[in-house]
């Protein structure tokens, strides 16, 4: 359900809270995995970064990224927080939020820690938010299984 204003300020309002659900329905999806809800957070020309080698264009292409992922982990958490919007217009925002993910794996292996943030690119897309870049940056790890990560890139 998309809710609207007549009132500019009180629709940034509403749009925020669309996009930070967004941002809380992607982490409990795949804590849940559901890849098929994932998927449907995204519009059809996405791109999805993880990794500089690991990653996606297009849902098609994102979809098969997340095909076995209830066998490769045991569990997962994703906590997002200090979440940014940058507006480019009224259908466009940029967010950045920051991650923290453990994740335990099906294989004799330790359970993984990251650290980092969430760079997007949000459009409206029919009157609902959706993803079309999520980039992952990583500022410090343990045991991840993704080897080569996006450095946040400090000053």
């Amino acid at each position: 359900m998309s809710i609207t204003s007549q009132d500019p300020g009180v629709q940034r309002l509403i749009d925020i809270e669309a996009i930070n659900k967004l941002i809380f329905d992607y982490a409990f999806h795949l804590d849940m995995n559901h890849p098929q809800d994932l998927v449907n957070l995204f519009v059809d020309d996405c791109e999805v970064i993880y990794g500089p080698n690991f990653g996606a264009v297009g849902r098609e292409a994102y979809a098969k990224t997340l095909e076995g992922i209830g066998s490769y982990f045991v569990g997962t958490s994703h906590h997002v927080s200090n979440i940014v919007h940058d507006f480019k217009g009224n259908d466009e925002a940029h967010t950045r939020a920051v991650l923290y993910a453990w994740h335990r794996y099906t294989r004799e292996r330790p359970d993984s820690h990251v650290y980092g943030q969430y760079h997007d690119v949000v459009v409206r897309v029919n009157g609902v938010w959706k993803f079309k870049r999520r980039e992952l940056r990583v500022t410090g790890h343990k045991d991840f299984h993704v080897k080569e990560c996006v450095p946040i890139g400090r000053a």
